[in-house]
């Protein structure tokens, strides 16, 4: 079978889809599938996706030659050939045409529909044994510079406090599967936190409604507050993504409160994760942004685990995803922050997962060169948000990680 045959099959099987109606709320709108020569549309009404016979007049034209489309349909798909938004972003052999917003508009349901046409069997990890009636959630005001920010954070378990900092736009729910770990609550305390705007930390009184715009001293602040008045000892930090990043900064510039860094798909700089629709009024935020978030997860991973990482990104307030990438995206350089590290003081760990285009393996590679006597690790097979996305198969990752700090600290 040829690979527009193959594709038109799987998609055929996608459409039925009972999730594409949820992302799909007033929409109109035709996309054109093309595989070399060939073309396919779908069209989008009332909720549905129907295969469409006519090629006319398409709002969205994704192209490619045929060998590219074979590999989106290997199983399991190399990196770049496994999401829509990967097509768009990484994958130079992908055209896709259109006005910006009617793309914006469409991400939902395009995301959603290559993610069950690659499909793969999920990684098997061993069961793990986790207790989410351990973990007890409360709040702490912490002063911040003269302001007080009432800060929600989540602990379980006793013994070496660990710090967990959630990526940008979300809140600390992505560590759930951690605090919920009964074998971790045994040997650590696990504390995560909500930044101040995210999640269930709500703005300062101070705020004065301008945009929110997160800067790397204020990043550093919050987190020096949030070790002092919070943690109240020398931590592990564990932070994912723009988490990630602040753990360099804070093994840079703040060690002596640190027993170690574990930066969880660091970046050296990642200026690709900007979209001017992640906060715009002619696109719906939520499904926009947990649908661009989507494309950024390994196709190995477990759907449902998938589903519930994105559905925290549909919850953030509006602005707050692209106010972090000021941070993330335009401040960050790994190549300043990295010399600035030492390991043999501050342990520190980089895993970076083969499907993540942000923060590349490379960018890890890079990074660990940067950073002498740190320790990388290349995670086969996951994606940007291992720790929510498929924390069964992250598991032994983090406890590596967490023993090579405990060992070298």
């Amino acid at each position: 079978m040829g690979a527009h045959a193959e594709l038109i099959k799987r998609v055929t099987l996608a459409i039925e889809d009972p999730e594409l109606p949820r992302l799909t709320p007033g929409l109109t709108t035709r996309i054109s599938l093309q595989v070399g020569p060939e073309k396919s549309s779908l069209a989008v009404g009332g909720g549905i996706v129907a295969l469409d016979g006519a090629d006319e007049n398409a709002d969205v034209i994704l192209s490619a030659p045929e060998g590219a489309w074979e590999k989106v349909m290997q199983v399991p798909p190399p990196a770049t050939y496994h999401s829509f938004t990967a097509f768009q972003l990484a994958n130079p052999e992908f055209t896709l045409s259109g006005s910006p917003v009617a793309i914006a508009q469409a991400r939902p349901a395009l995301e959603r529909l290559f993610e069950i046409v690659v499909a793969s069997p999920p990684l098997v990890a061993p069961k793990v044994d986790r207790n989410i009636e351990q973990v007890t959630g409360r709040y702490k005001r912490v002063e911040v510079g003269g302001v007080e920010h009432d800060i929600f954070y989540e602990e379980a378990g006793a013994g070496t406090p660990i710090l967990f900092l959630h990526t940008a736009g979300a809140d600390g729910r992505q560590f759930l599967p951690q605090l919920s770990d009964t074998g971790f609550a045994r040997t650590n305390r696990l504390i995560s936190v909500d930044l101040p705007f995210h999640g269930r930390s709500m703005p300062p009184l101070t705020w004065d409604g301008s945009p929110y715009q997160l800067t790397t001293d204020l990043y550093l602040t919050w987190c020096t507050a949030i070790l002092d008045q919070l943690v109240g000892d020398r931590a592990i930090v564990v932070g994912g993504s723009m988490g990630a990043a602040m753990c360099m900064v804070l093994a840079a510039e703040r060690p002596e409160r640190l027993m170690g860094v574990i930066a969880v798909e660091p970046p050296l700089k990642s200026k690709g994760r900007r979209n001017p629709f992640q906060h715009n009024v002619n696109v719906h935020g939520s499904l926009h942004n947990s649908a661009y978030v989507r494309g950024i997860m390994s196709p190995l991973s477990p759907q449902e685990e998938r589903r519930r990482a994105s559905w925290i990104y549909s919850q953030g307030a509006p602005g707050v995803y692209p106010g972090d990438l000021s941070f993330y995206s335009d401040e960050f350089d790994g190549a300043v922050v990295g010399p600035k590290i030492d390991a043999k003081r501050t342990p520190t760990v980089l895993l970076s997962g083969t499907y993540d285009y942000s923060a590349t393996p490379a960018d890890g590679a890079a990074l660990a060169a940067l950073i002498p006597g740190s320790r990388h690790v290349v995670m086969e097979g996951l994606g940007h948000f291992p720790m929510c996305e498929n924390p069964d198969y992250f598991r032994s990752f983090l406890q590596d990680a967490i023993r090579f700090v405990e060992d070298n600290g």
